[in-house]
C-alpha cells in the first residue's frame, strides 16, 4: 500500500483531494496521512491536498451556480429545501461560511448554496481554501504528534 501511495505521490493526493471535495465520496485524509507517514514533506502534502480539495469544492459551487435544482438534488444530493434553509445564515455570514466547507455533509450544502445564491465566487474560494488548509494542517500536526 505504501508503495502505491509513493508511486502516485502528490498527483494522487491532488486527485484524492479533488474527488473528496466534489460530489464523489472519497477520503483524502487517509491518502494525506499515508503519504506523510511514507516520508513525503508535510507542507507539500498540505498545499497539494488543499488545492485539489478546493478545486473539487468549486465544482460543487458551480453546480449550485448553474441553478438547476434537479441537478443539485440528483448529483449534489441536496434538496432545494436545504438550500433555502441555509439562506439566513448565508445572508448573515456570506462567503465566510465557506470556512466550514470541510465539515462533512454541512460543507457540501454550504458550498452548493453559496453557488446557488451566487455569493462571491472569489471570496468563497478564498475562505474555502483557508478552511480546507486548516483542516489538513491540523491533521498533519496530529500525525506528527502521534507518530
Amino acid at each position: 500500500m505504501i508503495d502505491l501511495l509513493k508511486q502516485y505521490g502528490l498527483w494522487g493526493l491532488f486527485l484524492a483531494g479533488f474527488l473528496s471535495g466534489s460530489i464523489l465520496p472519497f477520503n483524502s485524509e487517509a491518502v494525506l496521512t499515508g503519504l506523510i507517514l511514507a516520508g513525503l514533506n508535510a507542507f507539500s502534502c498540505i498545499l497539494v491536498a488543499t488545492a485539489g480539495n478546493a478545486l473539487g469544492g468549486m465544482s460543487l459551487f458551480y453546480l449550485g451556480y448553474l441553478g438547476k435544482v434537479e441537478w443539485i438534488e440528483k448529483y449534489g444530493k441536496v434538496k432545494e429545501e436545504k438550500l433555502h434553509a441555509v439562506l439566513p445564515k448565508l445572508k448573515r455570514w456570506g462567503p465566510l461560511a465557506a470556512l466550514l466547507s470541510f465539515v462533512p455533509v454541512i460543507g457540501d450544502v454550504l458550498i452548493l448554496a453559496l453557488g446557488f445564491f451566487r455569493i462571491s465566487p472569489r471570496l468563497t474560494l478564498l475562505f474555502m481554501i483557508v478552511g480546507k488548509a486548516f483542516r489538513y494542517w491540523l491533521l498533519a500536526k496530529t500525525i506528527s504528534l502521534v507518530f
